[in-house]
């Protein structure tokens, strides 16, 4: 039998809105337990009354839009954390005497825009892929709200933000390197977990500012709105409008409609590549030759010299080359134009994982400052070498060619008393003194 979009969501079709009781609901702990529901088990004729039953195991609250008022400040701008094409965002708080059993948290509310480019489809996918799928680097849905219009949705509550203003926010600190691997492995693993799963999921909008961070810099992927069902049985992909956003969207993808989960693997490759250089995926305001990332940076992304020029400055060459050299190698494999070159999202996490804990270690040159005890030596060194020098212009030799000399004398620069060379500090160090040694393990 049919399962319509009416049967999940009673409220919509009633002209009052009780407050729903609240249900005992099980949780869910393995996806193998029960059939996932999909847009495509829907049809528009039967009628279920009971959201628990459609949606068994979601553990899903239903919210009354006045709730939701309460918890936000009537959606007030001093909460506003955003906007997306859904519309737009606010933080809010949940105390515990709301629901039985739903604890206090703050969270995330999410209010369609009637004028937006994003409707009841959008919102009725979250609910259904959100509602069943689990996962600690999937957001996690903890209700909605239907009534008349009004379509709502609240999330946990993120506290880092977006991957899109951590990165690219003007005045924000630069992420380390480690941090940034941290993003990509758990971004990664949500999408492997979706292409894994028993029923598969493509997400079709993978993208920096999809991509939510905990206080941990955690990476939780969000906004299924877009989400896609993936090929069944002897399928290939999926033929479906081309949505999702440019930059981001694999060449194939926008060429023909076909979706497949090399699709995301393209669209991660971006993301990564976002990671290692800091830039956007499209930028109108660079050369026109470097406005597309992909086109201009990947041909870059197997020489390991070219790679150290792309590199984010940001970093400050605070970053493991050996580490940057293999995730630029997967940003290379997943950016294949060839879809079936592509690895898969469980290969990307296996090579991704170790380089998290690789060292934030230093490539760029420095100048070593001599410390006091090499001064004075250095010192005595100069005072050797002055009165050299003054013994050297009384010699009758000196006199006679000095006006040789005299333009060169004043050509030379300064030297700079406190800034030595490796080699002329070990002239003047001892054999037995620890700076010396210092320089010998370094």
């Amino acid at each position: 039998m049919k399962i319509t979009w009416e049967s999940l969501v009673p409220s919509c079709f009633k002209g009052e809105n009780p407050k729903p009781k609240a249900k005992e609901i099980k949780v869910v702990t393995k996806q193998s337990s029960f059939h996932r529901i999909s847009i495509s088990d829907f049809s528009a004729s039967t009628i279920s009354e009971d959201l628990s039953i459609s949606l068994a195991g979601s553990n899903l609250y239903i919210f009354t839009l006045q709730e939701l008022k309460v918890i936000t400040q009537n959606f007030s701008s001093s909460n506003f954390l955003g906007e997306g094409g859904f519309g737009p965002v606010h933080k809010g708080f949940i105390d515990d005497k709301l629901r039985p059993g739903l604890k206090a948290q703050p969270v995330a509310v999410k209010l369609l825009d009637l004028d937006g480019t994003q409707g009841h489809r959008e919102w009725l996918t979250e609910v259904i892929f959100l509602g069943q799928l689990r996962h600690p680097h999937l957001v996690k849905l903890i209700g909605y709200c239907c009534e008349e219009e009004h379509r709502l949705l609240a999330y946990e509550y993120m506290p880092r933000g977006s991957l899109e203003n951590q990165l690219f926010r003007r005045y924000s600190v630069s992420l380390p390197w480690s941090t940034r691997m941290k993003i990509a492995v758990g971004a990664a693993k949500g999408l492997a977990f979706l292409h894994e799963a028993e029923k598969p999921v493509i997400y079709r909008d993978f993208k920096a500012s999809n991509i939510l961070l905990d206080s941990d810099y955690s990476a939780k992927l969000s906004d299924f709105g877009l989400a896609k069902d993936g090929p069944e049985g002897d399928d290939t992909h999926v033929s479906t409008r081309v949505m999702g956003t440019q930059g981001y969207a694999a060449p194939e993808y926008l060429m023909t409609g076909h979706l497949t989960a090399a699709s995301d693997v393209y669209s991660f490759g971006v993301v990564l590549l976002e990671l290692l250089t800091g830039r956007r995926s499209v930028d109108k305001t660079r050369p026109n030759r470097e406005q597309n990332l992909v086109d201009w940076a990947r041909p870059q992304l197997k020489d390991p010299r070219k790679l150290r020029r792309i590199m984010d400055p940001r970093l400050e060459g605070l970053y493991s080359e050996e580490g940057a050299q293999k995730a630029a190698l997967v940003a290379y494999q997943c950016l294949s134009h060839r879809p079936k070159a592509r690895p898969e999202m469980s290969s990307v996490v296996k090579t991704l994982e170790p380089l998290k804990d690789y060292k934030d270690i230093s490539n760029m040159t420095f100048v070593y400052i001599a410390p006091a005890e090499v001064k004075e030596m250095c010192k005595e060194s100069e005072k050797e070498d002055q009165k050299k020098t003054i013994k050297k212009e009384n010699s009758p030799y000196h006199q006679k060619h000095h006006h040789h000399h005299l333009d060169r004398k004043h050509r030379r620069s300064p030297q700079n008393s406190t800034i030595y060379s490796e080699k002329a500090l070990h002239k003047k160090l001892g054999p037995n003194s620890p700076l010396r040694n210092d320089f010998h393990r370094a």
